[in-house]
């Protein structure tokens, strides 16, 4: 029951968090600006330029529109991971813009709006996405397309807000729209790092006669743990055992030097890796010497 609250908290926060950082970003950067975005978003800035209607408003009922959409045809899972984005992230925005000088952050430096919007952008939605929470908006209408038709969701998300995108390029300069995909590039390569932010770590596999010491040293000295994989040498054909072993970036210098000491030739390959589950980094680690002494 703890562990399913922690869980809940863990969500609501990340998705207040981000929607603010969005708020922040979409206020200060984009709209003083005129850079032009996708998603709901772009779609508000779209009419807010023909209608004088407030944008936050305009994102609410549209987010509102798409909500109910979604609670149809994607069911009631689908609904609960996106309300609160659906429907926080246009009072936030209300809220950020009524911050006085807000829109002077970044005044007549286009430049700078767009590289400090796309990072912000990025790291907004990479922490409502990283909780396992949606964004709401034009993703809700990507997924009821791709439930309709079965095409990937990404090329639905791709078609939507390339569109949404040309429907601003009708009133918006050359410059505006370079900046634009500018945000565009970095908001997407900063979400992808948010992902995987604290999950990345290296994998090395170590090929040596002397497996054994390098097995031990790894396991007690470094406190790691290790897979023996059986292999075969190409040249030699010799039967021998490879070690793998999984370890955070700040103990890879340590390990080499450790392997080094044994074998100066062992040979070594590194690799870095997005993500690690399991025993002893998305579960608790069981020590070498309580594990040796749970077998006996």
């Amino acid at each position: 029951m703890k562990k399913s609250w922690g869980k809940t908290i863990k969500t609501i926060l990340g998705v207040l968090v981000g929607n603010l950082v969005l708020s922040f970003a979409v206020a200060a950067f984009i709209v003083p600006n005129g850079i032009i975005m996708g998603g709901a978003t772009g779609i508000g800035l779209t009419i807010s330029h023909y209608l004088p209607v407030n944008l936050s408003m305009i994102i609410f009922a549209i987010n509102a529109v798409l909500f109910v959409l979604g609670a149809i045809f994607l069911g009631k899972k689908f609904a609960l991971t996106t309300i609160i984005s659906s429907f926080v992230y246009p009072i936030f925005l209300s809220l950020v813009q009524s911050i006085p000088g807000i829109d002077k952050v970044a005044e007549n430096n286009a430049m700078l709006a767009a590289l400090y919007g796309g990072v912000l952008l990025g790291i907004g939605i990479g922490l409502v996405v990283r909780v396992g929470a949606s964004t709401g908006g034009t993703d809700i209408l990507a997924l009821v397309l791709h439930k309709w038709f079965h095409v990937p969701v990404a090329v639905f998300l791709y078609i939507v807000d390339f569109s949404v995108l040309g429907l601003q390029m009708l009133f918006s300069d050359s410059e505006q729209i370079l900046y634009g995909i500018l945000n565009l590039f970095l908001s997407t390569v900063v979400l992808n790092r948010v992902m995987l932010l604290g999950k990345s770590q290296i994998q090395l596999f170590v090929i040596s006669d002397k497996y054994r010491e390098i097995r031990q040293k790894v396991l007690t000295d470094i406190d790691a743990g290790v897979t023996m994989v059986d292999i075969e040498t190409g040249y030699g054909e010799q039967k021998q055992q490879g070690v793998l072993c999984v370890i955070h970036s700040r103990k890879l210098y340590s390990v080499k030097e450790a392997i080094q000491e044994i074998d100066p030739k062992a040979f070594i390959t590194i690799t870095q890796i997005n993500e690690v589950r399991g025993r002893g980094f998305t579960m608790e680690k069981l020590r070498y010497d309580e594990l040796k002494h749970t077998k006996n």
